[in-house]
């Protein structure tokens, strides 16, 4: 199938690694030039080097996108380099634990402008070249704005607001065509889960009870799942889907997971 990418510039947000790694070499794959916003300078180098190496295109950014002045100058760089945007992945953040007992406002507070302001700030900095181009955005979000996990109030909060800012953006850029949803993600195998797992006394034991809890094939989700349902929601073959939040998750927050 042909996604009619091909030389679109897409901002994705964390791109370097995990997730938003798995997007980004699927963009170049399909043609398009996936530009990478993140911290790591090291590792935005590897994953563009990878990407060239496999015939495609990407170009980083370093940025702290907890930030807002570097999101600004981030955007402002990218469109300064291409002249255009052609659509946005929000995906940097993760889950920091910053809960009500642990926590306080200044953690809460930072966990916010590290897991949702840059969603806004980076959308809101690119938005005249998304209406010039009639792009589109996507949203990664979590399964706990649905579930809950308990120690997490921020993270819990930053996704919630994901899913609200998706929703709202998709009513108010309607006059510009623009398309905005939401890829939900459950249990996802990626290194920052690894990382977390490593901290457990018992890590092969707590990823067996996590997968025994997944409905669909009792596994993890993959990063390529995850890549291909945002890859599909960014391209022009997805011309009527929007304001959506679609689970790749295995059926891991609407089915039973005693099935």
């Amino acid at each position: 199938m042909d996604l009619k990418i091909k030389d679109k510039v897409i901002i994705v947000t964390g791109g370097a690694r995990g997730i938003g790694k798995g997007i980004a070499v699927l963009l170049a794959k399909e043609g398009a030039i996936p530009v990478i916003l993140s911290r790591t300078e090291a590792e935005n180098k590897k994953t563009v080097q990878e990407i060239e190496a496999a015939g495609g295109n990407a170009y980083a950014i370093q940025g702290e996108l907890s930030n807002p002045e570097e999101c600004r100058i981030a955007v402002e760089a990218i469109i300064s380099k291409f002249g255009r945007i052609d659509g946005v992945v929000n995906n940097a953040g993760e889950n920091d634990g910053v809960g009500l007992q642990n926590g306080n406002y200044e953690k809460f507070m930072q966990s916010l402008h590290k897991n949702l302001v840059h969603y806004y700030l980076v959308v809101h900095h690119a938005l005249p070249e998304l209406i010039k181009s009639q792009g589109s955005i996507v949203n990664i979000s979590s399964k706990i704005a649905d579930t809950g996990q308990g120690g997490t109030s921020a993270y819990a909060a930053a996704n919630g607001g994901r899913n609200a800012l998706t929703r709202e953006w998709a009513v108010e850029l309607l006059p510009h065509n623009i398309r905005v949803n939401a890829v939900v993600v459950a249990e996802c195998y990626t290194p920052l889960y690894e990382r977390w797992l490593q901290t457990l006394e018992n890590p092969d034991e707590k990823l067996a009870s996590i997968t025994q809890n997944i409905p669909l094939g009792k596994r993890m989700t993959t990063v390529e799942e995850i890549a291909s349902a945002v890859v599909f929601l960014l391209s022009p073959v997805s011309s009527h889907t929007t304001g959506q939040i679609t689970y790749v998750d295995g059926g891991y927050v609407h089915l039973d997971r005693s099935l």
